[in-house]
């Protein structure tokens, strides 16, 4: 039974590299704070840091580079992300040019999070999705609070290689790209960004 399990998954690995199955991860920071009174503070801040997206970039040296741009492809130095608006992400090494579309922003009184799907380049006329994965894939990324917990999320579902047809000619180079992110890539961007959500 352990051997079948073995092969199986390594049967999953190849087939996410050929771009031909899919795959759901998440990365999770909690923070629990002394009482619910500061929690709730930490949360609006948390919610604050959500929507700054141009400042994830500040975030470390090691993670991507992020820039909003408006639903024309125009950089939005300021203001929060609305749907049809566009994140270009810059992968440090190799420098890779990746862009999402944002297609859902949504807040309640204890939560906020926003969904992106892998996109085009809005400045350019090709409909070729310019990103590692395709554009089934989906990020959502979440803050929230229960009691005097603050919570962090970020969740991706459907992720495929994108290095089929539509690919652009970056077939290759989405493959070692997605497979880097799903062994180790991944744990650093994302585990650091949902640590910086909450404060940690």
């Amino acid at each position: 039974m352990k051997l079948k399990n073995i092969a199986d998954a390594i049967q999953h690995g190849i087939d996410l590299l050929k771009g031909e199955d899919t795959l759901d991860k998440i990365y999770r920071s909690d923070n629990t704070l002394s009482d619910e009174r500061t929690a709730h503070e930490a949360f609006v801040q948390a919610k604050e840091r959500l929507f700054a997206v141009n400042r994830w970039s500040d975030i470390s040296s090691i993670t991507a580079n992020f820039s909003l741009h408006d639903s024309a492809g125009q950089p939005k130095p300021e203001g929060q992300p609305v749907v049809g608006d566009y994140i270009n992400i810059v992968l440090p090494a190799p420098p890779l040019e990746n862009w999402v579309k944002i297609t859902r922003v949504s807040e309640g009184d204890t939560w906020a999070e926003f969904v992106v799907h892998p996109s085009s380049n809005p400045n350019e006329k090709s409909n070729e999705t310019e990103h590692f994965l395709t554009e089934e894939s989906s990020s959502t990324f979440r803050v929230e609070v229960h009691g005097n917990t603050v919570t962090a999320t970020e969740f991706g579902k459907n992720e495929r290689a994108n290095n089929q047809e539509e690919s652009g000619g970056r077939g290759a180079v989405n493959t070692v790209v997605a497979g880097t992110g799903w062994l180790f890539y991944q744990t650093i961007q994302w585990k650091t960004l949902t640590d910086y959500l909450v404060g940690l």
